[in-house]
């Protein structure tokens, strides 16, 4: 049996190349965008109810247009489908720096919602779990660690480079990382990912041994069970840190008390990446997905009533973060196998960035209505129960349908 260290040197090229790609993603991320809020507000005269609907309208419309755009990850080649969705994403950040017309920045949100968050995450799902099978959770874990890698350092060194450049030319600068990336990744993709290597890379199969197509996924009842896991996560997460700065006012502690929980939050989220990775591997994502959702239950209770302190809420809503990240992309191709990933995929991601153009927007309205945010977080816990049960009737009906037991 081959070895941690074994299989990284094996899998290397491969495995960075979905780093690379998850990583690059936090351009068109939320936590990357916020960081420009203010000065973005103050170039076109925003407030912030302004900015948020400038960022949900084209949070929305990406999400739209990914239903379309996934679907080419069946067509293209991940080095060419990268490369072309790299060079698009430094033109929509070339886009951020130069553009002068309120008119147009949703346009903006939208490019690089659909680059960033979008396409270049959904390529990185999908090549790893076409490619990997046996350790399809283990390779979704590594891969995933790009955005952590993002979450972790690139808020600190935006900051810092605040204090010496303008806002517009850290963007060019975002421009010319995003260009980088396409040579590195034609590098790393140069050899083609083959069966020979650790396990089949094309002939996964889904439930009743069978490819599933989207029309098939979306006329079964599994795929609209599953709908409130992936839109929840991704809508109430955003709508957590894009509201940090009010959240924190609301319960008597400075931004940077706030911020100081990140590394930690990030650092859990990893552990559950790479833990909940090896759980997949040796258990299936059936075992495990009607559970996953159940820390943000306590995350959430605890954000709302401060029970135990607030570094707790980040420990839980971690876990579920990371879990998040490696259950839900091994699951598309588990239970229905890999031949049309990308599109069945694609509908996926578009649920999921929904998510993040419905939760900041939804949690600032009922703000401006006097439904204070820790009211709100008590919901929020209470949907989580919903998910979790939504996600156990769909799993349990559907499991015995797979192909082996998972």
């Amino acid at each position: 049996m081959s070895t941690l260290s074994d299989y990284l040197h094996d899998n290397a090229r491969w495995l960075s190349a979905g780093v690379l790609l998850t990583c690059l993603s936090s351009f068109g991320q939320t936590f990357f965008i916020a960081l420009f809020a203010a000065d973005i507000q103050s170039a076109f005269n925003l407030s912030h109810g302004g900015w948020g609907t400038m960022y949900t309208v084209g949070t929305t419309a990406s999400a739209i247009v990914m239903v379309w755009a996934g679907r080419q990850a069946d067509i293209f080649r991940v080095r060419t489908l990268g490369a072309i969705s790299l060079i698009a994403l430094a033109l929509a950040c070339v886009a951020m720096a130069v553009n002068p017309w309120l008119w147009a920045l949703p346009l903006v949100i939208f490019a690089l919602r659909l680059t960033g968050q979008g396409m270049m995450s959904h390529i990185a799902a999908v090549a790893m779990a076409r490619w990997f099978v046996a350790t399809r959770g283990r390779a979704l874990s590594i891969a995933a660690l790009g955005f952590s890698m993002g979450q972790a350092f690139l808020p600190i060194a935006v900051v810092a480079l605040m204090a010496l450049l303008d806002w517009h030319v850290i963007w060019l600068l975002c421009a010319g990382i995003a260009l980088l990336g396409v040579p590195l990744l034609m590098t790393l993709l140069s050899k083609e990912r083959t069966p020979a290597s650790m396990a089949q890379s094309s002939d996964s199969l889904g439930m009743s041994g069978l490819h599933w197509s989207r029309k098939d996924m979306l006329h079964h009842p599994l795929f609209w069970l599953m709908v409130p896991a992936i839109l929840g996560p991704s809508a109430f997460n955003t709508a957590f840190f894009f509201h940090q700065v009010h959240y924190a006012t609301v319960v008597g502690i400075s931004t940077l008390q706030m911020v100081s929980y990140f590394p930690f939050f990030t650092a859990v989220t990893v552990i559950a990446m790479i833990a909940t990775g090896a759980l997949v591997d040796r258990l299936g994502t059936a075992k495990l997905l009607p559970f996953h959702q159940l820390p943000m239950v306590a995350a959430f209770v605890i954000f709302a009533t401060h029970m135990l302190g607030l570094g707790w809420g980040f420990f839980f809503l971690a876990l579920t973060a990371g879990a998040q990240a490696t259950l839900i992309a091994a699951f598309w191709a588990e239970f229905y196998g890999t031949a049309h990933l990308g599109a069945i995929k694609a509908v996926a991601a578009a649920v999921m960035v929904l998510g993040s153009a419905i939760g900041p927007g939804l949690t600032g309205i009922l703000i401006d209505f006097g439904i204070g945010i820790e009211t709100q977080y008590i919901w929020v816990a209470v949907y989580f129960v919903l998910t979790s049960l939504s996600i156990w009737i769909g799993i349990s009906t559907s499991r015995k349908l797979l192909p082996s037991a998972a």
